[in-house]
């Protein structure tokens, strides 16, 4: 098994330089455009398969315990090691990452990008879906360092040559260049953190540092290493105030550039939280555990906040603009869950990470379907005399539209209910050391943050989905006129189904996947200690 999961890793970088040789004859079908979108098609499907295989062949009797694990040296001076392995805590995240990169892929072949070779766009959709499979496995910080760099240049290009420039100050290089500056200048900081943890444990194995449980490493060693690792993860996570280049890069990135960021680029911010910062330097966690949890609620609250006044009649809002607020909100309970450092709120935050990949992924994916059928996004534009309808132009899509929006609101029996009340219940009663009363009053807080969620999105969705389509239905976009408003297509089907039934299966079946990040987050708070 050890194998398959370096093959998983390596394999989207061997399908990336195959993307840009000339395809044979005999498989370009229409064209070599159509080639090279079917090989991005057919090596996402691979690695989703193989994923799949790694999944089912999971000891799941012992979720805590790294298996398909490899530890080869690599830099014998430094001891730095090829390292990987999975537990509970990353499995469901390499699944994730596989199952959102195939759709992305299976989509774009459809609807092909609009921007430059489509033999690029699968190159850098490949290293970017190996970049970020890296990070979920691999068990040296060095290594963890190189697996979270290696996914900025492939989204910097996504949004920089196939990204859109409406609504979007300074147009989408603007948008890129913010995104990769403010993710560098973390990423430089987090490097700091992680050479200073490694230096003075004498290792940089995550498994013995986690084992370790930091008792090998002073206070004010943990407290700096905490502070500088902690803001490199943020900045991705991202944690307010440090989001500001989410809206603009979510705002100009294309469809599939915005469901892989917010499905799976987020969630490489708070699992460093997860499988470094909580076992590695509990001390230095306990002390800024606080302030974490302050600036989780105060995303939730602006987050809220910036998305009510987006969807207001008048404020000329975008509609992937207000999602990628959303996503500060949401991510907000996922780091007060990380800052309880109990079982229940780290639970409840690995939950919710996989909870928004999936629903935040399905509203990007329908974002994208509705500005391609009315060539807009503009919420104002969308819900005028002659905007979207959906109810009454395209029914299904209007319902899948509601759908997510409840979803992501947190209804109970979808998936998104689980990870919100488990976080509050962890802050109901936080780690022993941190202040119940002011944990208590951020999950008040939080809350009222639910209460706003609940508001926005049922605004976005009366604004959206209702009304009365004209008699002279149009999309200028898609159809002539005088044709009735494209509904869902078979692709787009294809690419959306797998969402919705996972949203369900872990709204109705929560245990499937607590059964196995709960062990491991038990060894992981508990030193490595079984």
């Amino acid at each position: 098994m050890q194998f398959l999961l370096a093959l998983i890793i390596v394999g989207p970088l061997i399908g990336a330089v195959a993307a840009l040789l000339p395809a044979p004859p005999g498989l370009r079908g229409t064209g070599p455009d159509q080639a090279v979108l079917r090989h991005g098609v057919t090596v996402t499907g691979a690695i989703l398969a193989a994923t799949v295989v790694l999944a089912l062949g999971f000891d799941h009797g012992h979720p805590s315990r790294m298996q398909a694990t490899t530890d080869i040296s690599w830099i014998a001076a430094l001891d730095v090691r090829i390292h990987l392995g999975i537990d509970g805590i990353s499995l469901p995240l390499l699944v994730l990452t596989a199952l959102l990169t195939f759709l992305c892929a299976l989509y774009s072949y459809y609807k092909p990008p609009t921007g430059p070779s489509p033999k690029a766009f699968v190159a850098l959709l490949l290293v970017l879906e190996s970049g970020t499979l890296a990070t979920f496995a691999v068990l040296d910080l060095l290594l963890f360092f190189l697996a979270f760099e290696m996914v900025l240049i492939p989204m910097y290009f996504l949004i920089a040559r196939w990204g859109g420039s409406e609504g979007v100050a300074g147009g989408r290089e603007a948008a890129a260049l913010k995104f990769i500056l403010y993710t560098l200048l973390g990423s430089v900081v987090m490097l700091l953190g992680l050479l200073l943890i490694g230096i003075n444990a004498g290792t940089f194995d995550m498994v013995a540092l986690a084992t370790d449980n930091g008792s090998g490493l002073s206070t004010s060693v943990q407290v700096t290493a905490v502070l500088a690792i902690g803001l490199g993860l943020a900045v991705k996570t991202p944690m307010w105030p440090l989001h500001s280049w989410l809206p603009d890069a979510h705002t100009a990135a294309p469809t599939v550039g915005s469901v892989l960021l917010a499905g799976v680029l987020l969630k490489m911010g708070t699992y460093g939280f997860v499988r470094i910062v909580l076992p590695i330097a509990p001390d230095g966690m306990r002390t800024f555990a606080p302030c974490l949890a302050a600036f989780a609620v105060a995303g939730i609250i602006y987050g809220s906040l910036a998305c009510l006044a987006l969807a207001r009649q008048g404020a000329g809002g975008d509609l992937k603009r207000l999602i990628a607020y959303s996503s500060v909100g949401h991510m907000g309970f996922v780091l007060l869950g990380i800052a309880t450092m109990t079982p229940t709120g780290v639970n409840g935050a690995l939950f919710a990470n996989i909870a928004h990949g999936l629903i935040t992924g399905l509203l990007f994916f329908l974002a994208g379907a509705v500005k391609d059928r009315y060539g807009t996004a503009d919420l104002d534009t969308l819900a005028g005399a002659t905007g979207a309808a959906l109810y009454g132009r395209a029914p299904r899509l209007g319902g899948l539209f509601a759908f997510a929006a409840v979803a992501s609101l947190g209804l109970p029996g979808l998936a998104g209910f689980w990870g919100e009340m488990l976080t509050l219940f962890g802050a109901f009663d936080p780690a022993e050391g941190l202040s119940r009363p002011a944990f208590r009053t951020f999950m008040a807080i939080a809350a009222v943050g639910t209460l706003l969620t609940a508001a926005y999105l049922l605004v976005v969705v009366r604004r959206v989905c209702m009304g009365v389509p004209p008699k002279e239905d149009v999309t200028p976009k898609e159809q002539d006129p005088g044709v009735p408003a494209a509904d869902i297509h078979g692709y787009e089907i294809a690419a959306w189904s797998p969402l919705v039934v996972l949203t369900v299966v872990a709204g109705l079946w929560p245990a499937v996947l607590l059964g196995l990040t709960d062990p491991a987050v038990q060894k992981l708070l508990a030193g490595g200690k079984s």
